[in-house]
């Protein structure tokens, strides 16, 4: 038997079979265009299902007999014939270009190819295929349902350690599995759409993780293994995407501990993970986790408390936490709470007219990225950058800044120069604002040259005008120094009297502090505003008048009753 795949123009002529030195025939072969019929066609139905399909021949080969091919890897099989018929494969023809193939309770080794063709009459050895029907037979090994939500993130981990190295994919059921997400590249993250994947071969898991769940996730879906090309097998996957994630920010000194605390369900394994710069969350292990006792009263939830000791440039970052559950092929890790990490360094604190520097440690994986150095705010969306970029040691310079990259220390250092009131704010240390990696912090706080020197007496009332920037925490504070009015890079009240009252006209940008029934502990130096600092001595007298007066009395005291009397009265 000769076969003839994808027959062309080309390969009309004129053959010659026979056994060398015995006998041989002549065959002429006439290829034809008929475009009724040359079809392919693929056809999917899961493991002990009926298949069914069709296939069309032109009228001419209405009153020939019927045939089915099967190809085999290096042979093909005829399957269906007048004479030849298989057990659970019929065929039914209307005679009107159509017959219909149906093979009941599929198994796996039906998958493949099937040439469906007619037996031309008179030309014994002779026969057309028409159509090429290709058979993939899909076996469910389980249903896994699983629970997500919005804003969150998800990480499925599809495992088959006896098919390592065969393609593995996930599709939703909705649009027919016809946009198959696979990595296309094994052992390393790739991005397909939403999702990023990973290929695994050394322990046969594929890993899909949801970069971002949204409501149109929910559905359906299939985790599959290509076990060969025409068989799959794969776990049918229910997803449901309920409420929104929660969003949490934690800020820590860089050096200190923090303390990262999370809630789930009593019943789930603890995930914590932090996010890198492709947004992908894999599981940290150098982190503590501590179960604290105790659980909520809604739902059941208990606490978990990671600890991150000796907080560096590393440690910042986004962190997610949620529930780990498992079945059979599948492990479900549903994100629930995002933490994100943002690290302070100590306060710049400067005089109007002098410089200041800012300088910004990092991660010596960044030591090639472009650095910025930004005011309030530092993303792809809404940044202000104070100049271009900074790179591999180069130096960029503005009307009065200057930016430094030093590589080999991982420390860029912007300077500002003839700092006025507007220089002071927030500051973030960017790196490749590409990923918006801006998780480190500091403030500059500038005190104005204009000073404010006040003298009251005991029992009266005072009030002061603070300068301040309406998105920043208020400041009244006595200390000798601003610095000790600032922890955390937050300000702070630090008098605490019910002598003290705050008024607000943020249109203004101004806040004013009263204080009543002053007394004489009160004098001493204070600070007011945000970042924009006034400095304010205050001194408080007492009233002599009336000790005066009594010293007097007591004098003439000496002198007679009467007037001791008379002077008392006064």
């Amino acid at each position: 038997m000769i076969y003839i795949r994808e027959l062309n123009t080309q390969d009309a002529g004129t053959y010659r079979i026979g056994v060398e030195d015995y006998w041989s025939i002549d065959m002429i072969l006439n290829v034809e265009e008929d475009s009724c019929c040359n079809v392919s066609k693929t056809v999917m139905v899961n493991s002990g299902e009926t298949a069914a399909f069709s296939c069309e021949y032109s009228q001419n080969h209405f009153n020939d007999p019927k045939i089915i091919y099967k190809e085999g890897r290096d042979s093909i099989e005829m399957i269906y014939s007048i004479w030849n018929n298989k057990e659970r494969l019929s065929v039914s023809d209307d005679k009107h270009k159509l017959m219909t193939v149906r093979i009941t309770a599929v198994t796996p080794d039906d998958g493949g190819v099937y040439l469906c063709g007619v037996w031309i009459k008179g030309q014994s050895y002779s026969y057309s295929i028409i159509n090429t029907v290709h058979l993939h037979i899909m076996t469910k090994v389980g249903v896994s349902r699983v629970t997500g939500h919005s804003g969150g993130r998800m990480m499925i981990k599809y495992e088959h350690p006896q098919y390592k190295t065969k393609p593995k994919y996930i599709c939703k059921e909705s649009d027919g599995c016809s946009e198959r997400k696979n990595p296309g590249v094994q052992d390393e993250w790739m991005e397909n759409g939403d999702v990023s994947l990973y290929n695994d071969t050394r322990a046969g898991v594929l890993m899909v993780f949801f970069r971002e769940l949204k409501a149109a996730d929910a559905g359906t879906y299939r985790c599959g293994v290509n076990v060969s090309y025409y068989t799959e097998s794969f776990t049918e996957l229910q997803l449901r995407v309920t409420h929104d994630a929660t969003f949490l920010t934690e800020s820590a000194h860089l050096g200190e501990e923090v303390n990262i605390t999370c809630q789930i369900p009593e019943e789930h394994k603890v995930h914590f993970c932090k996010e890198d710069d492709n947004h992908i969350c894999q599981t940290i292990s150098t982190s503590t986790v501590t179960q604290m006792s105790g659980s909520s009263e809604r739902n059941e939830e208990r606490v978990f408390t990671v600890s991150i000791s000796n907080v560096s440039v590393r440690d910042a970052g986004v962190y997610w936490c949620g529930a780990e559950t498992r079945d059979t092929y599948l492990t479900f890790i549903s994100l629930t709470t995002k933490i994100q990490l943002n690290l302070t360094m100590s306060p710049v604190v400067r005089r109007e007219g002098e410089s200041a520097e800012i300088i910004c440690p990092y991660d010596s994986i960044y030591k090639s990225k472009s650095k910025s150095l930004c005011k309030g705010k530092c993303s792809t969306r809404d940044r202000n950058t104070l100049n271009e970029t900074v790179r591999e040691e180069k130096e960029t310079k503005t009307d009065r800044l200057t930016l430094n990259d030093d590589v080999t220390a991982s420390v860029f250092t912007g300077t500002i120069t003839g700092l006025t009131a507007v220089d002071a704010g927030k500051y973030w240390c960017a790196v490749t604002l590409e990923r918006d990696v801006n998780y480190l912090y500091t403030h500059l706080i500038v005190i104005m040259n204009e000073e404010l020197n006040l003298t009251k007496c005991e029992g009266e009332d005072m009030s002061i005008q603070c300068k301040h920037q309406e998105e920043h925490q208020k400041c009244f504070c006595k200390a000798h120094e601003p610095s000790m009015c600032v922890k955390d890079g937050v300000s702070l009240e630090t008098i605490r009297d019910d002598r003290l009252s705050f008024s607000d006209e943020a249109s203004t940008g101004v806040f004013t502090v009263n204080i009543t029934d002053l007394r004489e502990e009160d004098s001493g130096i204070y600070w007011c505003g945000s970042h924009i600092l006034t400095k304010v001595t205050l001194t408080v007298k007492k009233d002599f008048s009336l000790f005066n007066i009594i010293s007097i009395c007591s004098t003439l005291l000496l002198i007679g009753g009467f007037t001791v009397t008379e002077c008392l009265l006064r």
